[in-house]
């Protein structure tokens, strides 16, 4: 059997044959000598690293054709468009450690791209560990992978983290879905008479990531939030029901919405987002009409000022509707405030006054925290 043949899952195909064989040829022509080339070997144990061993999982599962080999981090790429943010958190300070204790106990999954280079598959949070405890190389598993099969394994490498944020959620799912749908025939281990094609596409990604078709869909919508939104949500701000509705509005329309949300302080329910979903398809909804919606108390909030409407026509013109009235004193209140604290700012021992006990001392610690949790 030929090398092509034995290493190759894609059978008799001549477009993917060929390129297999490009794939080897530049790893071949761009690999220094000083490093095994896997595709090559076939016999005897993994080199020796000392500080590197396979783990078991789908990705990273070594087969019979490769071997672990070692490669300068310079020639290392995220992946592109990668939609897992990789933060300085404490859950990379306790990589950092282990990292620094035992080594990566995990390889990296790398593919190699046309320009000498090793585009990573799964590994970024490892790769970023391993800088900053300035290793110079890092065990690699390479693969030759299609573009499509590329982006599948990097999203099904992804989704076992414990914390994923729902943007990270929603940007993965997208770029799988549109993997697999420009997949031709069917996706490598898959059941037979499961098309990639349709509507099942999205039936095999939800047994795959134990998600509802339902669930997935809403995930795909989500996607299309403006930046803004999608950091509300992300942040807790926004709930995921009214985010996914809010997904429908055109993106000037979100635009507006966020800048109402931080007139009025306050994020749609899902109701509220639902009538302002009607109401943009029906071609009626307005910068107005979101502040008024989202003016409204929600079911749930307890604490509530109420005035009559003799003791506000005091003050306003008898024409105004409850909501204009609601707007103005609210755009009132925020002149009020800020000339308080332009007040304060000016007179120190006024704005030290009636300031709680050990209130300064706790702010000092957030802002260390913060700092430090960077």
């Amino acid at each position: 059997m030929s090398l092509i043949k034995r290493i190759s899952p894609f059978g008799s195909d001549a477009k993917l044959q060929s390129l297999v064989r490009t794939g080897i040829f530049l790893y071949l022509w761009k690999c220094p000598a000083s490093i095994e080339t896997p595709l090559l070997s076939h016999s005897g144990p993994p080199p020796s690293k000392g500080r590197c061993m396979s783990m078991p999982g789908n990705v990273n599962k070594i087969d019979d054709d490769e071997r672990i080999v070692e490669i300068e981090l310079e020639r290392l790429r995220p992946f592109r468009s990668h939609p897992f943010k990789v933060k300085d958190d404490q859950e990379m300070k306790d990589l950092i450690d282990s990292i620094s204790r035992y080594g990566i106990l995990t390889p990296l999954v790398v593919r190699p791209l046309p320009e000498g280079v090793y585009e990573i598959i799964s590994g970024h949070r490892r790769k970023h560990a391993a800088e900053q405890l300035g290793f110079r190389k890092l065990p690699v598993i390479i693969r030759v992978l299609t573009d499509e099969d590329a982006v599948v394994s990097m999203v099904d490498s992804n989704m076992h983290r414990e914390k994923i944020l729902p943007s990270e959620k929603a940007f993965a799912y997208k770029m799988k879905y549109e993997a697999m749908k420009q997949k031709s025939g069917r996706r490598k281990g898959s059941r037979p008479g499961h098309s990639i094609k349709g509507k099942k596409t999205i039936q095999i990604m939800g047994e795959e990531a134990g998600e509802s078709p339902k669930q997935l869909q809403r995930y795909l919508k989500i996607a299309e939030l403006i930046p803004e939104l999608m950091q509300m949500l992300d942040k807790g701000e926004i709930s995921f029901n009214p985010a996914y509705e809010s997904a429908f509005l055109k993106e000037e329309e979100q635009q507006e919405l966020v800048r109402a949300i931080h007139f009025v302080h306050s994020t749609p329910s899902i109701s509220q987002a639902q009538r302002m979903k009607k109401m943009s398809k029906e071609g009626t909804l307005t910068a107005d009409q979101m502040r008024s919606i989202l003016s409204e108390v929600k079911k749930g909030e307890i604490n509530r000022v109420v005035f009559k409407n003799e003791q506000l026509y005091q003050f306003f013109p008898k024409e105004q509707t409850a909501s204009q009235i609601k707007l103005e004193i609210l755009e009132i209140l925020k002149l009020w405030k800020a000339q308080s604290q332009v007040n304060a700012g000016q007179n120190p021992v006024k704005a030290k006054r009636g300031r709680p006990a050990g209130r300064k001392s706790k702010a000092k610690d957030q802002n260390t925290g913060g700092k430090n949790n960077g």
